[in-house]
């Protein structure tokens, strides 16, 4: 997968996709990164990017001429993506989804955002990873990337970590446990020590189910809605 990332700050990146299994692959070329700098097409010489808002308001909002620019010289097809608390929610499907892509183009917004205009002209899609807002889209790139990145080919070590996560199976993952078998009086539940497999699997459905029925009932709704059909 080749990805470039627009920004203004292209040295967030990779930030810490340069490290651990994303640091990994993007090392032995599983996947490609390019950053290029917005402020390389502005105008002027003190590289101005943005521009009051039409209409007035607080803030300034991205010129639509510095980032078509940039966007005229360097997309070149696939996926357009806008990082924005205004867009539709990064889930676990839409990552997959994402994760089929050979090649993904973002623009990591900053100030009040970006002008219509240019997203509208390229079809650019807006996505958010969540209902609040950060100081710019550099990070909630970083960590779409990331989601994304593990679930290309050979980038997880044992392909069954990624099948049973939450949110693949419609609910939050069951409890963990690992050596040593009691600590502090708290003893690993006896039937992941019995090497049944058929109950172990049992189990873990079970615990995730109680735990997503408690902590997300939204997901559970939907859980139970899927089963229905």
């Amino acid at each position: 997968m080749r990805v470039k990332v627009l920004t203004i700050f292209p040295e967030m990146f990779p930030g810490f996709l340069g490290y651990s299994l994303t640091g990994k692959a993007l090392a032995e070329k599983k996947w490609f990164l390019e950053t290029v700098n917005i402020r390389d097409f502005a105008f002027d010489k003190h590289g101005s990017v943005d521009d009051t808002p039409a209409g007035g308001g607080a803030g300034m909002v991205m010129r639509p001429d510095v980032l078509g620019a940039a966007l005229k010289q360097h997309y070149t097809g696939g996926r357009l993506i806008n990082m924005s608390p205004r867009g539709k929610p990064l889930t676990q499907r839409l990552v997959r989804e994402l994760a089929t892509e050979t090649e993904l183009t973002i623009i990591c917004s900053r100030f009040e955002g970006i002008d219509e205009r240019v997203l509208e002209a390229y079809g650019a899609e807006d996505i958010s990873i969540g209902d609040y807002i950060l100081t710019g889209g550099e990070q909630a790139a970083s960590i779409m990337l990331d989601a994304i990145v593990r679930l290309l080919p050979g980038v997880l070590g044992n392909s069954d970590s990624a099948e049973n996560e939450s949110f693949e199976s419609g609910l939050l993952e069951y409890p963990q446990y690992t050596k040593p078998a009691v600590w502090e009086g708290r003893k690993i539940p006896e039937v992941l020590l019995s090497g049944h497999h058929r109950k172990i699997a049992d189990w873990r459905l079970m615990q995730s189910k109680e735990v997503t029925k408690v902590r997300r009932p939204d997901l559970w709704k939907k859980y139970l809605d899927s089963e229905k059909n």
